[in-house]
């Protein structure tokens, strides 16, 4: 049985289920352009109304198919999001955010190794894809220190912040 609300520890942070309580903090991270449009689905601006709707959603998402995660760092709290979702058509699909005051200290690659190994172990997924933004090749880096490797395909994915399909460096990670 896959558990509803599952938490993920590793030594500096402790990965678990968005709330209410997180909203804020979430907000103030994600109003940075930098961050925005790195992603495909965020807004930008961001607000607290966008916050607010996220967690909402990770409320209520199946807990087979999708699982979303606050990346809680012991000292700093809430400094970013990783998520697992399932697209209409495709594989399991991994993303992730940190906050600009935690960039460069290794955080998403400790949070993605965490997440990874609980999505072996515990929920049993034995592919993941990822991509990353041609022009962030720190995520390509974070992806290829968890295990990720190049397929060689390059997809247009959409930026809700820049507007407009940007060039993705397709990854896929085997358990």
């Amino acid at each position: 049985m896959i558990e509803k609300a599952p938490i993920i520890q590793t030594p500096r942070l402790r990965l678990r289920t968005p709330g209410g309580q997180d909203a804020p903090r979430i907000a103030a991270l994600c109003d940075d352009y930098a961050i925005a449009k790195m992603t495909t689905r965020m807004p930008w601006p961001y607000s607290q109304g966008d916050a607010d709707g996220f967690v909402a959603r990770c409320q209520v998402q199946d807990p087979r198919k999708d699982a979303t995660f606050v990346i809680d760092h012991e000292d700093e709290g809430v400094v970013g999001v990783l998520g697992f979702f399932t697209p209409p058509v495709g594989h399991l699909e991994v993303g992730y955010w940190i906050g600009r005051p935690y960039w460069g200290r290794g955080l998403a690659t400790e949070a993605a190794h965490g997440a990874l190994a609980w999505a072996r172990q515990d929920w049993r997924k034995k592919l993941v894809v990822a991509g990353h933004f041609a022009d962030n090749p720190a995520s390509g880096q974070v992806l290829i220190k968890t295990g990720f490797l190049y397929t060689g395909v390059v997809e247009h994915k959409p930026s809700t912040a820049r507007g407009e399909p940007v060039p993705t460096r397709m990854m896929v990670w085997l358990a």
